[in-house]
């Protein structure tokens, strides 16, 4: 990166997209910038900070980390905890003087608080910027840092060309969606269909596979005909039939099946107020309700409804027996 405009940049939230995030940073940023990391569990400071000494620093809370910080990205589960890392009274991002420093705020959640947030900083704190920036792509992408970007701005937004050189090293994408919090807009709407679909490839691969199909060959089928799609193809439901998706080790990792049912819940609240009719909204939120609390699917990658669906996990030794 040359010349950069900013000489620190902070990182709060280092849970499981936040982390490799953070770490995106450490790795790309120019060797005279540092990075001021911040989470409520320690060891996840601590873990960044000994990989990366002298590169990655350990903020206190989030007031610490804007006060050593330029630009600040923040990246935490709820709305609660957005409101809590820009507002609370003692330790948020608000509590100082804010001058020039650029935030984004990459967390998903609703579009009323991340409003709500950027009134405060309009309205106390003039001079800096706030936007929404929530991510696509999983964990799997922000560990290999393909994750895309959706941004509350236009594209003729004064700092864009200076976000842009940050969100390069995490992502390989970004997309303007033309004004705050329509980025948040976009991401539900993103992840409603991205729901749905792992809930339709589910049920697709199960009735083809219990047709007689391997579900490697029905996959190869999926993408050369209409029903092709990023969840079949990086993703998959089915264990065993795409390499690097969590199916394949066990549904662990990618993106946790509580956080779909919240980001899923989030969309069909939005749909709800803007009078939109949603033809299948609350049979996948009851889906993704059930998985979220079934001891066999909670905690794990969300293409789990396969297997709360009854998908067959060990289909290689029916399918293996009936070649010998």
């Amino acid at each position: 990166m040359e010349n950069p405009a900013y000489t620190s940049v902070g990182f709060i939230g280092l849970g499981a997209m936040g982390k490799p995030m953070a770490e995106q940073l450490a790795i790309k940023l120019p060797t005279n910038v540092p990075l001021i990391v911040y989470d409520i569990v320690a060891s996840a400071v601590t873990d960044l900070v000994e990989r990366y000494p002298g590169k990655v620093l350990a903020g206190k809370s989030p007031l610490d980390v804007t006060a050593k910080s330029q630009v600040i990205f923040s990246m935490v589960p709820e709305g609660a905890h957005v409101k809590s890392v820009y507002l609370d009274e003692t330790s948020g991002v608000c509590c100082r003087p804010l001058n020039n420093r650029m935030l984004v705020d990459c967390s998903t959640i609703d579009l009323a608080t991340s409003l709500a947030v950027k009134d405060q900083i309009t309205r106390h704190h003039p001079q800096a910027s706030f936007y929404d920036a929530p991510v696509s792509g999983g964990v799997i992408g922000a560990e290999k840092g393909t994750i895309a970007f959706f941004l509350g701005c236009s594209e003729d937004d004064p700092n864009l060309a200076q976000l842009a050189q940050l969100l390069n090293l995490m992502g390989k994408e970004f997309i303007p969606c033309g004004a705050p919090s329509l980025g948040l807009c976009a991401k539900l709407s993103n992840n409603y269909l991205s729901g749905l679909i792992a809930i339709a490839a589910s049920e697709s691969l199960i009735m083809g596979m219990r047709g007689g199909l391997d579900p490697r060959v029905l996959s190869r089928v999926f993408a050369a005909g209409t029903g092709q799609n990023t969840i079949i193809d990086r993703f998959n439901p089915c264990p065993g039939v795409a390499p690097e998706a969590p199916s394949t080790r066990g549904y662990k990792g990618g993106f946790k099946v509580q956080l779909m049912k919240k980001d899923f819940s989030l969309a069909v609240a939005m749909a709800a107020q803007q009078g939109t009719r949603l033809a299948l909204g609350s049979a996948g939120l009851q889906l993704y309700g059930e998985a979220a609390e079934d001891p066999r699917c909670r905690d794990l990658d969300s293409r789990v409804v396969f297997r709360l669906l009854g998908g067959d996990e060990n289909w290689k030794e029916r399918f293996e027996a009936n070649n010998d």
